[in-house]
């Protein structure tokens, strides 16, 4: 009997999050670092118009997704990484650690959206 594998679950959760943070990270640079600073969208980005965001469902899903898949990406590059480095005693605890981090932030962000979203 063939012995099962979870690489392929892991591996789409990474390119998910490569694809969606290659997309995100960009605009949310251009948003936040030029374009607000030059006075391009006023009050767009107030604290305001954020929380009602937030507070509705939609926009909560969208961030749990990008926080998700962003930190599911980023964990597992680390981990590849450290392979690629040359780091092979305690790999087992590295994987730990690293998709526990990753998990431990998309829990987190799901906690503080929900209590956003329900309060």
């Amino acid at each position: 009997m063939e012995k099962r594998s979870n690489e392929g679950f892991i591996w789409s959760l990474f390119a998910a999050g490569g694809e969606l943070t290659a997309l995100i990270t960009p605009t949310m640079i251009f948003i936040t670092g030029i374009a607000i600073p030059l006075g391009l969208f006023q009050g767009a980005m107030s604290y305001e118009r954020m929380l009602v965001f937030l507070t509705n469902p939609i926009g909560a899903i969208i961030l749990f997704g990008v926080i998700m898949l962003s930190s599911c990406h980023a964990m597992h590059r680390f981990y590849k990484t450290l392979f690629d480095l040359g780091v092979r005693q305690g790999l087992g605890l590295w994987s730990v650690l690293s998709y526990g981090t990753a998990a431990l932030a998309t829990v987190i962000a799901f906690v503080v959206l929900l209590l956003l979203v329900v309060r």
